[in-house]
């Protein structure tokens, strides 16, 4: 009987520890305060998830075609006003880098875009100085 309840105990402290040390990302209320966060004028397209998975992701990536002759702004929202340390760059097609939301050591937390030409471009997440790895971003578009 006290090998029984020792098993049980020794199970329940270990399912307490694994279940803190694995805490999980929910970056969907993140993604869902940011689509009302775009400027005026620009209209929703997508939501992106940011989850680092605790820091063991360096980066997270998506891609989206964009069209000529459209601006694009691409926003982050994360724990608090600020982006926690999240940076979004944007590369063109050639993976070179045309804008990013890291300017002189500052984040901010909304970059746009006038697209000049079409084809696919890879929106990039990554993390600065982030405590929680985790957000949510959002797309939006206007002619």
């Amino acid at each position: 009987m006290k090998k029984a309840l020792y098993t049980i105990f020794v199970v329940g402290v270990l399912a307490v520890f694994t279940n803190e040390a694995m805490a999980q990302c929910n970056p969907e209320p993140y993604t869902t305060a940011c689509i009302p966060k775009l400027a005026s004028g620009f209209n929703f397209l997508k939501s992106y998830k940011i989850d680092g998975q605790g820091g063991s992701k360096t980066k997270v990536e998506y891609s989206y075609v964009f069209t000529k002759g459209t601006q694009y702004m691409i926003n982050v929202c994360a724990t608090g006003e600020n982006t926690d340390g999240i940076v979004v760059s944007l590369y063109d097609s050639n993976r070179n880098k045309v804008v990013s939301s890291k300017v002189n050591d500052q984040y901010i937390s909304a970059i746009a875009y006038p697209c000049n030409t079409t084809g696919i471009y890879y929106i990039q997440y990554t993390f600065d100085t982030s405590n929680e790895f985790c957000g949510g971003s959002a797309l939006g578009f206007k002619r």
